[in-house]
């Protein structure tokens, strides 16, 4: 596991946006980046969650999160660029952005994928968090010191048979990454990295293996330390990198 001892206000007086912020590693990220000082603005797609997450923060007592209900299948850029325009007049700055929501689609062969399976996968792991970061690119440049972590995985640095379109788009994230990352070195004060969490007590893991027993896998929130490093100022160290949460 990434070792890492957070202090307990490392992220105070800071604002991180979380895509899929209502459930598994999201959740978790957006409790802990909370917990740790920071106001949290959760992005997700079912509001219900997100309003748990909402609740559950609040009753801790931490930083009043923001609640951004968003569809990163169906949002249009302009969607985005209202977000940013929000999040502007709310906070006038951005400290962190991280790309968690994903999906998953078919697990086959690549001759055995339907298109439309295909580009919903595209969608939601390449061409938003693209469209997102481009729209919170003036919020970022406003903060001190801002950090972007898209989320990766194994089968995005190594291809493996069956992973799909999956595997393909985080290899497309993993470019993402490094172009931004090579884009702000020197010229911001953005750093951008990815993160593979590895395997992880999630819905999405348990679709992925469905015959794995579940209690194998450690739960979201013991991976939590390599985010916390990396959004906060410790982290500053790292542009253009591939870490691993385990």
């Amino acid at each position: 596991m990434f070792e890492y001892t957070a202090p307990a206000d490392l992220l105070a007086g800071r604002v991180i946006l979380i895509t899929g912020a209502g459930d598994g590693i999201g959740r978790a990220c957006a409790l802990s980046c909370a917990a740790h000082g920071a106001t949290v603005v959760l992005v997700g797609r079912t509001q219900s969650k997100l309003e748990e997450v909402y609740d559950a923060i609040e009753a801790a007592g931490h930083p009043q999160p923001a609640l951004c209900p968003l569809n990163l299948e169906t949002a249009t850029e302009k969607d985005y660029e209202d977000l940013a325009d929000q999040l502007f007049d709310a906070f006038g700055k951005l400290d962190g952005l991280v790309h968690n929501a994903a999906e998953l689609g078919p697990r086959t062969l690549l001759d055995g994928v339907k298109a439309d399976a295909w580009l919903r996968v595209m969608q939601v792991n390449v061409n938003a968090p693209f469209l997102l970061t481009k729209a919170m690119m003036p919020l970022l440049r406003a903060a001190d010191d801002a950090s972007v972590v898209l989320l990766s995985s194994s089968v995005g640095r190594k291809g493996r048979a069956y992973w799909g379109p999956y595997a393909v788009s985080k290899f497309a994230v993993e470019g993402m990454m490094q172009v931004l990352a090579d884009e702000q070195d020197g010229t911001s004060n953005i750093r951008v990295n990815s993160v593979n969490p590895g395997a992880t007590r999630t819905r999405m893991r348990a679709t992925a293996y469905p015959n794995e027993p579940v209690e194998t896998n450690p739960e979201p929130e013991a991976i939590m330390p390599v985010f916390l490093y990396l959004l906060g100022p410790d982290g500053k160290a790292h542009n253009g990198a591939a870490l691993n949460a385990q």
